[in-house]
């Protein structure tokens, strides 16, 4: 046993390694507990021992993070835990005979990027608008003042791998909080030991789990968390042996555990090997100590931890929010090469970003229109040759 845990290492790079996914994790795990009236302690717990699940199992930089699709939907839409629940259980159960069926290839053939890139452009909206009209605007004048400092902040330090802006945004928050909005005496009195709760989702929950949520997720999932992690995790670890078929196994295993304790749904990616690589994670030690770091809040902290995610000043999150909004639209910039695709990107954007079940609809639309466009080019082309 011992043996297996050889290459695993908790060296000082590991413990700076082990922060550098914080800043996106954290402004969604807390959008996800405020808006839908999650359970602290489960989401931190589970959330913990996943981390330590993937850490052990790849030993390497293999963090987990919060499905982007569903958490903005959950957030923006303030989507209820069951059906939160239900739909992890669904994209862990659809992962799961998509991988067994082998239609994960065929549908990462399928779906075009351009319209990948047009439902997180889409989500980058939803972000950005819920940043604007109802977070930022939250505290008042103070809140303004907030929100002017975290941007300032973001604006400085944005692009720094050495000191990145989230982290210091973060602490600006829990600082104010402390000070200004928290009675000591409640948060020591909080301390004690709290359990994730246990769930069992229902068909219902995991029906409409599935159509709000999982649909939207699925070509997500594939695009980043399975194919793009699956190219980074070969080009910086090939000896760690990572197939797109691991990664899909661990995904859907992953959501099919964590619903019945509470869990928000999770996937891979590589922005967190990314994350974890740039401040000195090269084994999965990184990740194990991440992880340890969120099951100690939730098993002792999490009543303290509710209550400072309930006076965590808005503004400040808004302003993570709104950057998070950002990250996802800019990221249309590798299909702008192409006028056809950038515009099936920007409607796909604007349909998943503008009416309810967008997501859904973008999806299908965007994917017509391409194969359509496609057609009437190779059409064209043939009767020029003609």
């Amino acid at each position: 046993m011992f043996n297996y845990f050889k290459d695993i290492k908790f060296d000082r790079n590991e413990w700076s390694g082990a922060f550098g996914d914080i800043g996106t994790d954290f402004p969604l795990i807390v959008g996800m507990i405020l808006s839908a009236g999650l359970d602290s302690a489960s989401v931190l717990v589970m959330f913990g021992v996943m981390q330590i699940f993937t850490g052990s199992f790849y030993k390497m930089p293999m963090p987990i993070q919060p499905l982007k699709a569903m958490a903005t939907i959950v957030i923006t839409q303030k989507i209820s835990p069951n059906i939160l629940y239900g739909g992890g259980l669904a994209i862990g159960i659809s992962m799961f005979l998509l991988n067994i069926t082998k239609l994960i290839d065929w549908i990462s053939r399928v779906v075009p990027k351009a319209v990948i890139r047009g439902i997180q452009f889409g989500l980058g909206i939803k972000l950005g608008l819920l940043a604007l009209q109802d977070y930022v605007i939250a505290d008042g004048v103070t809140g303004y003042y907030l929100a002017a400092a975290a941007f300032l902040l973001a604006i400085f330090l944005l692009g720094n791998r050495k000191y990145p802006p989230a982290i210091f945004i973060i602490t600006m928050g829990m600082i104010y909080a402390f000070v200004f909005k928290i009675d000591g005496q409640t948060f020591i009195h909080a301390i004690g030991i709290y359990l994730p709760q246990i769930h069992t989702p229902t068909w219902g929950d995991i029906l409409t789990g599935f159509l709000i949520l999982t649909i939207p997720q699925i070509p997500l999932s594939i695009g980043n968390s399975i194919l793009a992690t699956n190219q980074i995790a070969n080009d910086w670890y090939p000896e760690r042996g990572v197939t797109i078929r691991k990664i899909s196994y661990t995904y859907s295993l992953l959501n099919l555990i964590n619903p019945f304790f509470s869990g928000v749904p999770i996937c891979h990616g590589s922005g967190g090997i990314v994350g974890h690589h740039t401040f000195g994670g090269r084994t999965g030690g990184s990740v194990i100590i991440y992880g340890c770091l969120y099951i100690f809040l939730g098993l002792f902290l999490s009543q303290g931890f509710d209550t400072l995610v309930h006076i965590f000043p808005l503004p400040i999150l808004g302003i993570l929010l709104l950057f998070e909004g950002l990250g996802l639209m800019l990221l249309v910039r590798d299909v702008a090469d192409s006028k056809s695709n950038f515009m099936i990107a920007l409607l796909v954007g604007l349909i998943a970003g503008g009416i309810r079940y967008g997501f859904v609809i973008g999806l299908f639309v965007g994917t017509f229109i391409y194969y359509m466009t496609e057609k009437e080019f190779t059409g064209l082309s043939n009767n020029k040759n003609d």
